[in-house]
């Protein structure tokens, strides 16, 4: 069956790591029989430019008939003024959540030769391999009422509401526990139970679902107290899920303990393996069209969709070990160069990972 991706290289670096990861998937196309078709479509900052909204109805009607998206990065200066209803990142959280993309995985996986990158100690580092799971459709950053307003007495006053019903818990528990079932069978949910009452349900409710789960082991952390424990001991969590804002923090704290959120991939899945792939990283303005961008978190966002829209663990696996390889032969892009390593730009890493990639399939 033919698998239907939908690209959306995005705005910034976005054109410039979407198209490293293409050729990934061309060469798999061709090389390894794999069945994608491939189609375009824009969103965010270059979407307004060419249509006047930043979520035009047509990429919203391609992204609902397709099977998987390949996504690049949202927003820039250039759009900042634009009314909050049409800024890129509006456009990106409403496909999410018009996908209903709730179950956001964004691994923090440290390559071995890339632990000198870490702003952390070798030895506490040395072998990381978490994963965030984030709930990514509910929460503060969808709740109402939300936005600012003007008081009789003159004061004005902003709104964002925390909002979490019992059902979207359950559901991003469910992922997180059965996801743990392949790993190390241990989940620490993240809240901020002790102030916030949304929070406090968070953990009640999780801790309901943990019963159907006795072989997984469940811990609860304040949030406060998970951003410390990442930087003093990351090797403590196997498998992390929390709201949507703790999760979108915690994860970039995640990504400095690997060297760099350019190393860093995500999925926001649905009920039904359907995802949007992109890296954790964003746009990047002032690098774009440099060909200094980093594309393997783009790769590695592919593979994550071969792996879990498409089921082609094996191949997942190659590109992944490409990606490895390319890095451990001392290849790097700025932002994980170091005296004595070989800096490359973004064409010439997308090329080096592709030519491991051949010999694999070979």
């Amino acid at each position: 069956m033919t698998t239907n991706i939908l690209v959306i290289p995005g705005d910034g670096i976005g054109p410039e790591i979407v198209s490293q990861a293409v050729r990934v998937i061309e060469h798999l196309r061709d090389a390894a029989s794999l069945d994608v078709n491939l189609e375009y479509a824009d969103l965010g900052g270059a979407a307004y430019d060419k249509t006047g909204h930043s979520l035009p109805d047509s990429t919203l009607s391609m992204a609902k008939a397709c099977d998987a998206i390949l996504f690049g990065a949202a927003g820039g200066p250039k759009w900042d003024n634009l009314p909050r209803s049409e800024r890129p990142e509006t456009a990106l959280l409403r496909l999410r959540r018009e996908l209903d993309l709730f179950a956001n995985l964004r691994p923090a996986i440290l390559f071995p030769s890339l632990a000198s990158s870490s702003s952390l100690k070798d030895e506490i580092v040395a072998g990381l391999n978490i994963l965030i799971i984030r709930e990514l459709t509910g929460g503060i950053y969808f709740g109402e009422p939300r936005g600012v307003e003007t008081l009789d007495s003159g004061r004005r006053r902003g709104i964002n509401t925390l909002i979490y019903h019992d059902d979207e818990v359950i559901r991003i528990a469910h992922v997180a526990f059965n996801i743990a079932r392949q790993r190390g069978n241990r989940v620490c949910s993240i809240d901020k139970a002790n102030v916030l009452e949304t929070t406090e349900f968070w953990r009640e409710v999780v801790t309901e679902v943990g019963t159907e789960y006795p072989d997984v082991e469940l811990t609860h952390m304040l949030v406060d107290n998970a951003a410390m424990q990442l930087v003093r001991d990351p090797k403590q969590f196997d498998v992390i899920v929390t709201t949507n804002m703790f999760g979108d923090i915690l994860s970039d704290i995640s990504a400095m303990l690997t060297g760099s959120i350019g190393m860093l991939p995500s999925a926001s899945l649905d009920n039904n393996q359907k995802g949007l792939y992109e890296p954790v990283h964003g746009t990047a303005p002032d690098i774009a069209g440099e060909d200094k961008a980093n594309p393997m978190a783009m790769i590695l966002s592919l593979a994550m969709l071969l792996r879990y829209t498409m089921k082609e663990d094996n191949l997942a696996d190659l590109v992944e070990q490409s990606v490895e390889s390319v890095i451990e032969r001392g290849l790097r892009t700025p932002d994980i160069y170091f005296a004595g390593a070989e800096e490359v730009g973004t064409e010439r890493m997308g090329t080096e990972v592709l030519s491991e990639l051949k010999q694999r399939l070979n």
